[in-house]
């Protein structure tokens, strides 16, 4: 894909990692991009549109790809079953049509490592690793079931899954570890003789200059684990974060083992009585501080080359960010 600008269509633009991954791709130079998002934004190569429905404003609007980028999905991990399917699956069936209908642009498409996940510590992770037939969570399943679509599709493609993302901008990962943490309900887990829990994170501008060299890489196909093949312990990384942010210290010591049944029972509450929201303790977010979740990370430094950012700039980032956020609420 040399000479031309590049068109690169990003879907999820009005979001964290797909608004990243249009931002990025600016400040590269050579490649047009346009962005697709549920919120409205004052953005001329921007669309607004449900992606459960179908792309038809987008034909409208006469922007042709040389490559789709599909970052839209539901992220959270707690939800009702219907709103996964729809902004996950049947979201995907809509980019797919789409992309058949004008050229079969290369896709890439971003899943989640959490299509890997089983209860307990996995290590070493590699892009042959079994997936399903359980999963951890209705975001994973639906993930999964997203990358059985994009495996069908006709043109060029490639499939995305990384780990933990975090960076300015989060609204998924750190907003909920950090309110925990300043209103005291975060405990510390005991893991046993497993000794402390290690997991990889991926700084989103790593991501994002990894998707792009994805998109702009019509050699590279299959799958690709991405992270910033920098595992690291869990709960003394967000202990760090905490004393930079001025937040307490856990001050409680909970087994694992308690954690994950409380969990459950929580979780069956929630169900039984159809409460909105999320519960307060999930069964996913306990493995997330509990459980080793670790990658082999060859194929994506063979590949697409070290990480952009550190871990430690990424952080030093998010921390600045962070701080700022909290004083302009005050």
């Amino acid at each position: 894909m040399s000479g031309a600008l590049t068109r690169i269509l990003v879907t999820g633009a009005s979001g964290f990692v797909g608004g990243r991954v249009v931002s990025r791709a600016r400040e590269r130079g050579g490649i047009l991009t346009h962005g697709v998002g549920r919120r409205a934004r004052a953005d001329r190569d921007y669309t607004s549109h449900d992606l459960s429905q179908p792309l038809a404003r987008l034909s409208d609007a006469g922007f042709r790809p040389d490559v789709v980028i599909h970052a839209a999905a539901r992220a959270t991990p707690w939800g009702r079953d219907d709103d996964y399917h729809r902004d996950n699956v049947v979201a995907t069936e809509r980019v797919l049509e789409y992309c058949q209908a004008h050229g079969r642009p290369r896709l890439i498409y971003v899943s989640s490592s959490s299509v890997f996940y089983r209860d307990g510590p996995q290590v070493g992770i590699t892009e042959a690793t079994p997936i399903g037939p359980a999963f951890v969570n209705r975001y994973a399943a639906t993930k999964a079931a997203g990358e059985t679509l994009v495996r069908q599709y006709a043109g060029s493609w490639a499939i995305a899954r990384p780990r933990a993302v975090f960076g300015p901008g989060d609204t998924v990962l750190f907003p909920r570890i950090l309110e925990a943490a300043r209103r005291g309900r975060l405990p510390l887990f005991d893991t046993g003789r497993d000794g402390p829990a290690m997991g990889d994170l991926i700084y989103v501008d790593t991501l994002a200059d990894y998707l792009l060299t994805l998109a702009l890489r019509p050699d590279l196909t299959g799958d690709y684990n991405l992270t910033n093949a920098q595992p690291v312990p869990i709960q003394a990384f967000l202990l760090d974060v905490f004393a930079r942010l001025g937040l307490p210290a856990p001050r409680r010591t909970v087994s694992v083992r308690w954690a994950i049944a409380a969990a459950g029972v929580t979780e069956m509450v929630w169900t039984l009585l159809r409460r909105e929201g999320e519960p307060p303790i999930t069964r996913f977010g306990v493995g997330v501080f509990a459980w080793s979740k670790t990658f082999d990370s060859s194929r994506m430094l063979a590949d697409l080359g070290p990480p952009s950012v550190s871990i430690a700039d990424g952080v030093d980032a998010f921390v600045r960010w962070q701080q700022a956020q909290w004083q302009a609420s005050r």
